[in-house]
C-alpha cells in the first residue's frame, strides 16, 4: 500500500510539473534546502555565474542593464533550472559594471524584477544588481587591516552613532557630510579647535563604534539626495550592500563598497572596532520586497489566517527558523565578516529570531575570531507565532551562551520607564528603584544579595555571566538621556540635572557587563525633545559639536570614566563567579543610596579594593566606610585615579546626586 500511495503522488508530482513547470510542494518544510555558498553572483573577468534560490517558480529570467534605473533591458536571458531548487546561468565574458535583475514567474504571473537576496553590489536605490570585482573595491593597505585587540566580552565600551549625524553638523569641520568617509576622515575640528567626528571618538577611549544601520535601507531616495530626507535606516532592502546615501555615488555599486571599507579601515587604524547593527527580523516591504517576489511567503511568518504575522510592528517578520532564511542571517553576517572585516553585531528585535538560530549566527562567526562581538534587543515589538520558549528573549539569554542582550533593568532603574515620560527613577530621586540598579551592577546574574521579586522587569537572573549583559541608558531610541532629564525633572536647576546625567553615565561605566554608550551623551546631546526621531531633519539629528565646548567638563568627566573602567578590571569581571566572590553590596537604608565593594584584587586589578558609592538622592547621604584609609578617585566632579584626596573615618559625607569611586591599592 506505501509503494502505492508513493507511485501516485510520483505521477501527481510530474503531472504538476508537466502543467505549471513547478514542482508542487505541500508546504514550506518541504522545500528544498540549497547546501551551497555560491547563490548570487560568482564573478571573474572570464566568467560570470548566477545562481538564484527560487523553488516554486516555474520560470527565471535575467535581465542585464545598461543604467541603474529605467530603460529596456539590454539583454534577458532564460535561467536553467538546477538543484535544490535552483536556477543558474553562465555568461563566458567580462560583465563588469553590467547592472541585472531577476524576474520569475508564479502560478502563471511575472513577478517584479529584484536583484535578488544575494546581490552584493547595487545601483541607485539598490533595485538593479551590479557586476563588481569586489577585489578591486579594496582601499590601500585592505589585505593587511588588523582588527584592534580585545580581551573579554566585557572589555568592550561601545558607542552607538548614525553614520550621517557625526559629521552633518556645520560645525562638524567635516567635508564630507554625511557619508562613510566623513567617518574616515581625521584631523577635522570645530568649534574653538575641539576634536570632531573619528578623532573625537578616539580621544574619548571607547573600544567600539555601532553603527546604526548602514545596508542598503529603502525609506531614501537615492535620486533626490539633495534634498537631505534623514531616516535611521531600519527598513531593510539590500541585506549585503552599504547604503547608497551614505557614498558619494550612489549609482555606483563599487563606490559604495570602497568607502564602507575606507571607513572600517580608518576605524581600525584609530583601535576602534566597528559594529553593524543588523535587522534580519523584518523587511521594509512585505507582499512586494526583494524575498517575497522570488519565493512567496516563505521568508516569512504566517498567522492561522495566512496573513503576514507582525511581532516587528513594521508590517512583517521574517521566519528565522525556516532553512533558507536560518542559512541567509548566518551567511550574511559571514559575509560582512569577511569582506567588511566587521566586529560585531547588534541585532534589532533579536526576540523575533529563533534561539537555534542565533546560536548558530554566534558559532559560525565565533569560528572566524572569538572576540566578535553579537548583542541584541531581547524582545519583541507584538506578538508572535513563533512559541515563546523558541524565542531568542532577554529570559533566554542564558540558553544562548555567545551573545549578549540590553538590559533595559538597569535603563530605566537609572531614569525611568522609557514609555513614561514624567517617571523618575534612581539617578533623578526617585525611591523604589534601587532593587533594579542592583540586578544591573551585577549584570543581570546571581548575586545573594539582590532581592529579585523587587526587580521592575525581572524576576530572576536571566544573564549566566557579565559577558551577555549590555549595560545602558540610553540609545537612538526614546529621548536623549539629556532631554529625557529635561522632561521629568523640568521643576530642578539645571545643574541638578547635570548632577544627575553624570551620575546616570558613572553608574552605567562603573557596573559589570558590557559598557553602552550613545554617542553625545557625554556632552549632553539633546533633540530638542523629539522621542523619535527616525525621520526627523537633520536639525533634530545631527551632533552639535559646540556642545563639546559648552559641556567640556561632562565630556571630561565621562572621558575619565573610560579611562578608569579601562584601567581597572574589577570593573570587567568576566563570571558570575567572580562577581559573586568579589563584589559586596553594603547595607545602607536611605532608598537611593547603594555602596558596594569589590575586593580581593578583583579579575586581576592592581587595586585590592575598590568602594563604589551611588547616591540618587538631593542630598548628602553618609555612608559607612570599611576599615582602612581610603583614595577617592572618582567624586562628583572630576575622575583621577592618582588620588583627589584620602579619608579615614568610619562615615563618609556623599554629596547628593553624585557617585564616588574609592580604592586601597
Amino acid at each position: 500500500m506505501t509503494k502505492f500511495l508513493t507511485l501516485l503522488i510520483a505521477i501527481f508530482m510530474t503531472v504538476a510539473c508537466q502543467e505549471t513547470g513547478a514542482p508542487d510542494y505541500d508546504s514550506y518544510d518541504d522545500y528544498p534546502v540549497y547546501e551551497g555558498r555560491d547563490l548570487g553572483l560568482t564573478y571573474s573577468p572570464e566568467a560570470s555565474v548566477f545562481r538564484l534560490w527560487s523553488p516554486p517558480a516555474e520560470a527565471v529570467r535575467l535581465h542585464f542593464y545598461e543604467q541603474p534605473l529605467g530603460g529596456e533591458p539590454s539583454r534577458t536571458t532564460e535561467m536553467e533550472r538546477a538543484a535544490k531548487g535552483t536556477w543558474t546561468a553562465r555568461f563566458a565574458e567580462d560583465l563588469l559594471g553590467t547592472y541585472y535583475a531577476y524576474q520569475v514567474k508564479i502560478e502563471g504571473e511575472w513577478q517584479d524584477e529584484v536583484p535578488g537576496p544575494y546581490t552584493k553590489a547595487v545601483g541607485t536605490n539598490g533595485m538593479r544588481g551590479q557586476v563588481v570585482d569586489m577585489a578591486a573595491t579594496n582601499p590601500e593597505g585592505w589585505d593587511e587591516d588588523q582588527r584592534p585587540a580585545l580581551g573579554s566580552r566585557t572589555d568592550a565600551i561601545i558607542y552607538e552613532l548614525h553614520v550621517r549625524d557625526v559629521s552633518q553638523h556645520s560645525n562638524s569641520g567635516i567635508p564630507h557630510k554625511g557619508k562613510f568617509l566623513g567617518l574616515a576622515e581625521t584631523g577635522t575640528t570645530g568649534p574653538e579647535g575641539v576634536a570632531t567626528g573619528l578623532d573625537h571618538i578616539a580621544e574619548l577611549g571607547v573600544t567600539h563604534v555601532h553603527l546604526l544601520p548602514s545596508f542598503d535601507y529603502r525609506s531614501i531616495d537615492e535620486t533626490k539626495l539633495a534634498e537631505n530626507r534623514y531616516n535611521w535606516g531600519y527598513d531593510p532592502q539590500n541585506y549585503n550592500v552599504p547604503e547608497g546615501s551614505y557614498a558619494t555615488d550612489p549609482a555606483d555599486g563599487a563606490t559604495r563598497i570602497r568607502e564602507f571599507k575606507t571607513m572600517v579601515k580608518a576605524m581600525h587604524d584609530k583601535g576602534l572596532r566597528v559594529v553593524l547593527d543588523v535587522v534580519y527580523n523584518h523587511t521594509g516591504w512585505t507582499e512586494t520586497s526583494l524575498f517575497n517576489q522570488l519565493v512567496p511567503g516563505y521568508y516569512y511568518r504566517q498567522n492561522e489566517d495566512g496573513s503576514f504575522s507582525d511581532a516587528s510592528a513594521c508590517g512583517n517578520e521574517t521566519a528565522s527558523e525556516r532553512a533558507m532564511m536560518r542559512k541567509f542571517i548566518i551567511e550574511s553576517v559571514k559575509y560582512w565578516v569577511e569582506e567588511y572585516h566587521l566586529d560585531g553585531f547588534r541585532f534589532d528585535l533579536m526576540g523575533i529570531h529563533d534561539i537555534e538560530t542565533m546560536n548558530a549566527v554566534t558559532e559560525a562567526l565565533h569560528e572566524i575570531d572569538s572576540t566578535i562581538i553579537v548583542y541584541g534587543e531581547g524582545w519583541t515589538a507584538g506578538d508572535s507565532p513563533l512559541p515563546v520558549e523558541h524565542r531568542a528573549l532577554k529570559a533566554h539569554t542564558a540558553q544562548m551562551p555567545g551573545l549578549a542582550a540590553f538590559s533595559d533593568d538597569i535603563r530605566d532603574g537609572i531614569k525611568g520607564s522609557v514609555f513614561v515620560h514624567d517617571e523618575r527613577a534612581f539617578a533623578s530621586d526617585e525611591p523604589g528603584r534601587k532593587e533594579d540598579v542592583k540586578f544591573g551592577i551585577v549584570a543581570s546574574t546571581q548575586h545573594p544579595q539582590v532581592n529579585y521579586d523587587s526587580v521592575a522587569y525581572s524576576d530572576a537572573p536571566w544573564a549566566a555571566h557579565p559577558t551577555q549583559t549590555v549595560t545602558y541608558v540610553s540609545c537612538h531610541d526614546n529621548h536623549t538621556l539629556w532631554d529625557r532629564l529635561e522632561i521629568s525633572c523640568e521643576d530642578e536647576l539645571k545643574a541638578e540635572r547635570l548632577k544627575m546625567h553624570k551620575l546616570a553615565l558613572a553608574t552605567v561605566l562603573t557596573s559589570q557587563g558590557i559598557s553602552f554608550l550613545h554617542a553625545g551623551s557625554e556632552f549632553l546631546r539633546t533633540k530638542n525633545g523629539v522621542e523619535n526621531s527616525y525621520e526627523s531633519p537633520d536639525s533634530i539629528n545631527q551632533i552639535d559639536w559646540a556642545r563639546k565646548v559648552e559641556y567640556a567638563g561632562v565630556h571630561n568627566y565621562v572621558k575619565g570614566l573610560i579611562a578608569l573602567r579601562k584601567a581597572h578590571p574589577a570593573f570587567r569581571m568576566k563570571t558570575q563567579g567572580q562577581v559573586q566572590k568579589h563584589l559586596r553590596f553594603l547595607e545602607t537604608k536611605h532608598p537611593n543610596l547603594i555602596a558596594y565593594t569589590i575586593s580581593g584584587n578583583a579579575n586581576g586589578d592592581e587595586w585590592s579594593n575598590i568602594l563604589v558609592i551611588l547616591n540618587g538622592d538631593a542630598e548628602y547621604q553618609s555612608v559607612n566606610l570599611p576599615k582602612g584609609e581610603w583614595t577617592i578617585a572618582l567624586d562628583g566632579t572630576q575622575v583621577k585615579p592618582s588620588g583627589i584626596g584620602q579619608v579615614n573615618a568610619k562615615d563618609l559625607q556623599v554629596p547628593g546626586r553624585s557617585a564616588m569611586v574609592l580604592y586601597q591599592p
